[in-house]
């Protein structure tokens, strides 16, 4: 490294050039970055669904879904798949296996299931696509007392020019029924002209139609032949003709038929305040910028081109942008604090000068990691602003190393030329080689392949590209600088403020010399005189600490409770129970939650007339949002699914003002009022209340699994039962549903000698109460069925079922009762599969300050397990947050090791020994304990972020170790004694290890101290960092050396040899030292 060292020390043109183009280069990018809260997840799921209109579950699941199974169990590459038979269809979702094409396994699935002929005919066609996650910019209301149909066209208006829009491209209308053309014929009607209902759909069919009629080839030309007479309007179906009759006259459809073109009947309600509304979402795909989007849709609702008819108001519910916005100004802010406090840090130990062009690697850095990020797909986001912190005090620790040996050369005399260069070639190899094994130590997050990849990959390669930014810097930059600073005639040269500043900052950096001199030094002398003491002091902290763990003292949770700033109530009611009963509780539901948003503002007024200025919202509740047949929106995908709703789901989300502008008010402390206030709503299978803003799964998930469905409810009850025994449980219910009642129906032995099959029966059945689809049509954007069938009044209870007249094939008409009879029961709600077998989920959530998710999962686990097993044949898995814990760890545990010998052989070339580099990583269980104990001391959970933090700093805590080591090889090799070199390395080195450690422990406490729930899950990565740094650096400074020395006692280390070059080089230097004086 000393020729490009000195080529860029002797030509500082270069060194600005290389610098103005990280600069430059940075800005550029940065201005060409998208900015989103969070990146799209890749899950690497493949959805499927089957619709079959009318179908019970038990018939989705014999019909369709054990088709699908067995299509799809010798598809390869497919970790888990998982069928859910429901009420009108079946899905199933594919996970992909590890490391697997998904466009390969997308094209297998497609090519599997379009090769099953055995659906029944009444199925349409199967919808298979990709899972892909695509960001919420932002929900509005379209809000009026006026009907559905007035805000629906409205609605429509709005989203056309919304997506005229140049950075919006997917608009989706939430929560309005879809549209059907119903045609409605009775039973009285059809026997007076001896019409069927198919026959009415299939009159329907030949005379509305579209058809090609191919080309007529004239001599002039070739002239295009078509059939036009496809229909649209309901008035237009009412003058298809039914009949034609001998005599000329015809029958129409609107002479025998009511036809209504109006919503589809069902049970989907959406309304704002209590207003009935319309949910228009404003969805990000591909490389849309969030904010941008916003801005833009902001900006046309402000405009004059924007008019709503009276009575409407278009009201914005959410928007992801501002939430996107605060969290990285939150962050920015932080980062800016720590940028200021590692320079005041480093202007207190180094001449001013230095610490300005160290601490100026800082941007560098940055500016130069932002060169990569558009070519690498990477965007402007919460977590790639939190990874330029996490990296703060750490690409300042090789200029640090670099600034203060150049610094340390030019005490003793060297001009500033030969000690930029001496100073940067001394430590440029285990400055390169920190800078690699931190990297290392960040490739468990880069190489991850669990649920959070996108968050650990995103965070790991900022780091990345920062530390490579850095070194980059520290080596070719910044020694220019330093050599060719201004000592003399600069601005204030000399002045009363400068003279003091160098006078007080003179007499901190040599208070701080003379304690590693006077202090340290012989502290450390003291220690390596009792090295087998404190290596035995060491082990014993090790095994104490490994003894907490795993008794369970030191409790791990994989997620905790995030603060959000919505809230939603979930209501499930018995399946088929009519939708009166579900408004009720609904409402019940509604209403506690606008007293509530009463008395929450009442607090709100009081702490403002308390004198918090820090409060700005008008209201805590923002928002009251009442979903019935559904359940609210939440950011994710959405829209594209035909549905009229569910009699028995309903939902209530509340949205809430940012977390300081309503004063701080928890929304788990709202959640829980809101919850005490509702009660038990009477006769509700499911009632939840859920606040946390990011969430890995159910806290509590258990997933029984067998074949049995008598003993899997066995189980599902004891294990329901048990849950509740546990103090802060709550919300507990289960995936099994007893669904609507049904109606089996069987033919008859004189239905058969009739000429009737059970088809017959089944279709003509069908027809009359779900409806015979004519055609399907499209209309704008609806797609709409044209459906057959009787008027509502006749297809309302079981005594129509009985009235209803069967047409045999002679054409004769018979009573049902004749020929068929029926059979009550009960079918379920849904019916869930996974990998053959079916499965009940039990679920549950809890308050993680009285009891953790992990504990309760031993316990049921060591509990019920075997015993299931056993005696039910049951088997018991852990689904939700566990699952997701378990996948993720297990991907850390297997990268892990594969990191520690990357980093074992990178600290050995340097070394040049295969024992050394042991001594340096002893270090890191050091920084893992370091890393615990300031979770205590900041009130904080050991979660999962904790742990990637842990791993990261494995890297970090050996760069002090690995610059001491080869400070001590290298004091051996100029002749000193073992015991001096180990002694004097320590205090040479003693200033970059507390600066080094101090920065990066700095630059991280503005983000520990100003928690909020902008940094949530970065804050444990950010206190393992610092804190085991700090915990680490008393171990290099003390341990390393004692087991430098032990190793020694052990195995001798022997005369180290030196080589030619590292002979010339200290003749070099020697050489240099000696002339100071003439240059």
């Amino acid at each position: 490294m000393r020729t490009p060292i000195t080529w860029f020390v002797h030509n500082p043109v270069a060194s600005n050039l290389l610098m103005w183009i990280f600069l430059v280069g940075g800005f550029v990018s940065y201005l060409s970055l998208n900015q989103e809260e969070f990146p799209d997840i890749e899950v690497g799921v493949i959805q499927i669904s089957v619709p079959y209109l009318g179908a019970t579950p038990e018939e989705s699941e014999s019909a369709v879904c054990l088709r699908l199974e067995e299509a799809l169990e010798t598809t390869e590459n497919i970790d888990q798949l998982t069928t859910t038979a429901r009420e009108g269809g079946c899905d199933a979702t594919v996970q992909l296996a590890q490391g697997a094409d998904l466009n390969r396994l997308l094209n297998d699935v497609k090519g599997n299931v379009d090769a099953i002929s055995t659906f029944p005919v009444e199925t349409e066609k199967p919808i298979i696509r990709a899972f892909s996650s695509i960001g919420n910019v932002m929900t509005m209301a379209l809000s009026s007392q006026t009907d559905d149909i007035n805000i629906k066209i409205v609605a429509e208006e709005i989203r056309n020019d919304l997506l005229d829009l140049p950075e919006v491209s997917q608009v989706n209308i939430e929560f309005i029924r879809p549209l059907e053309i119903s045609i409605e014929v009775s039973e009285f009607t059809l026997r007076q002209y001896g019409l069927t209902l198919d026959q009415i759909s299939r009159a329907i069919a030949r005379a509305s139609l579209d058809l090609p009629g191919g080309t007529i080839r004239t001599t002039s030309g070739e002239i295009l032949l078509r059939t036009k007479g496809q229909v649209y309007q309901g008035s237009e179906y009412s003058d298809v003709v039914v009949a034609s009759y001998p005599d000329g006259t015809q029958l129409r459809l609107g002479d025998i038929a009511t036809v209504k073109d109006d919503f589809e009947e069902g049970y989907l309600d959406a309304r704002l305040n209590g207003v009935n509304s319309a949910i228009i979402d404003v969805m990000r795909v591909g490389d849309e910028d969030i904010v941008t989007s916003a801005s833009q849709v902001r900006e046309f609702m402000a405009s004059t081109n924007f008019n709503l008819p009276a009575g409407m108001q278009l009201e914005i519910v959410s928007d992801s942008s501002e939430s996107t916005k605060t969290r990285i100004q939150t962050v920015s802010k932080n980062a800016y604090t720590g940028l200021i406090l590692v320079l005041v840090i480093l202007a207190l130990f180094l001449r001013f000068k230095i610490a300005i062009w160290v601490a100026a690697g800082i941007p560098i850095a940055i500016l130069g990691a932002l060169i990569a990020f558009p070519p690498m797909g990477l965007t402007i986001s919460s977590l790639t602003v939190m990874g330029f912190i996490l990296v703060l005090g750490i690409v300042v620790d090789d200029a640090i190393v670099v600034g203060e040996r150049v610094h340390a050369y030019e005490q003793k005399g060297l001009n500033k030329n030969a000690a930029a260069i001496e100073g940067t070639v001394e430590v440029s190899v285990p400055v390169i080689f920190g800078v690699l094994t931190t990297i290392a130590a960040f490739l468990p997050l880069l190489i991850d392949n669990t649920q959070f990849s996108s968050f650990s990959k995103l965070i790991g390669g900022t780091v990345v590209f920062c530390l490579i930014a850095s070194l980059i810097e520290s080596q070719l930059i910044l020694p220019g600088h330093i050599a060719h600073r201004k000592t003399k005639g600069y601005f204030m040269d000399g002045s009363r403020l400068v003279k003091a500043w160098q006078n007080f900052q003179g007499r901190i950096a040599s208070a701080l010399e003379n304690f590693a001199e006077l202090g340290y030094k012989r502290a450390l002398k003291v220690v390596l005189d009792y090295r087998y003491a404190a290596w035995a002091a060491a082990t014993g902290v090790i095994c104490v600490v490994l003894a907490l763990l795993l008794s369970g003292r030191v409790v791990f949770q994989f997620m905790p409770s995030i603060e959000g700033d919505r809230i939603w109530s979930t209501l499930t009611m018995p399946a088929g129970v009519p939708a009166s009963l579900t408004q009720e509780a609904i409402g019940i539901i509604e209403a506690k939650a606008i007293e509530l948003a009463a008395e929450l503002d009442i607090e709100l007024n009081e702490l403002k007339a308390a004198g918090d200025s820090s409060i700005v919202a008008e209201n805590v509740v923002e928002n009251v949002l009442t979903i019935v047949g559904g359940s609210a929106p939440k950011g994710g995908p959405g829209g594209g699914q035909r549905s009229a709703g569910r009699s028995e789901a309903a939902e209530v989300m509340l949205y809430l003002a940012p977390f300081f502008d309503r004063g701080a008010i928890s929304a788990a402390e709202i959640r829980d009022r809101w919850r005490e206030k509702v009660g038990a709503i009477p006769d509700a299978l499911e009632l939840t209340f859920v606040s946390d803003a990011f969430s890995a799964g159910d806290a509590i998930n258990f997933r029984l699994e067998g074949r049995d469905e008598e003993k899997l409810k066995i189980a599902s009850t004891q294990l329901r039962e048990e849950l509740m025994l546990f103090p802060g449980v709550f919300d507990v219910s289960d995936s099994f549903r007893a669904g609507k009642q049904e109606v089996e129906i069987q033919i008859l032995e004189r239905g058969k000698t009739l000429g009737l099959t059970l088809n017959d029966v089944a279709t003509q059945v069908r027809q009359a109460f779900y409806g015979a689809e004519a055609q399907r049509i499209q209309r704008g954007s609806d797609d709409i069925r044209v459906m057959v069938r009787y008027p509502e009044p006749e297809r309302q209870s079981l005594g129509n079922l009985e009235e209803l007249l069967i047409r045999t094939p002679s054409g004769a008409e018979v009573p049902f009762l004749s020929v068929a009879d029926y059979s009550l029961g009960n079918t379920y709600s849904s019916i869930n599969r996974q990998n053959g077998r079916r499965i009940i989920s039990v679920r549950g959530d809890v308050d993680r300050s009285i009891v953790k998710p992990e504990e309760i999962r031993r316990e049921i686990i060591s509990k019920y397990r075997q015993k299931w097993d056993r005696e039910l044949d049951v088997v018991l898995a852990v689904g939700g947050e566990g699952e997701r814990q378990s996948e993720s760890l297990e991907g850390l545990y297997t990268n892990y090791p594969i990191a520690m010998l990357i980093m074992f052989a990178l600290l050995a070339i340097p070394l040049r020994s295969y024992l050394q580099p042991l001594v340096i990583m002893s270090v890191i269980p050091f920084g893992a304990i370091g890393a615990i104990f300031g979770h205590f001391i900041m009130d904080t959970p050991l979660v999962f972020f904790s742990i990637l933090g842990i791993i990261a700093l494995s890297g970090v805590v050996v760069n002090a170790s690995l610059v001491l080591v080869i400070t001590i090889n290298r004091l051996r090799e100029e002749g000193q004694d073992m015991l001096e070199a180990v002694s004097n390395a320590g205090a040479v080195r003693f200033r970059p290890i507390i600066l080094t450690s101090v920065t990066t422990f700095i630059g991280l406490v503005p983000l520990m101290a100003t928690a909020s729930p902008a940094t949530f899950f970065i804050i444990p990565m950010a206190i393992s960092l610092a804190y085991g740094v700090l915990f680490a650096t008393a171990i290099t400074l003390f341990l390393v050396p004692c087991l430098y020395l032990i190793l020694n006692d052990l195995v001798g280390f022997g005369e180290p040899e030196k080589d030619a070059d590292e002979d010339a080089e200290l003749t070099f230097e020697t050489e240099l030292i000696a002339g100071k004086n003439s240059v």
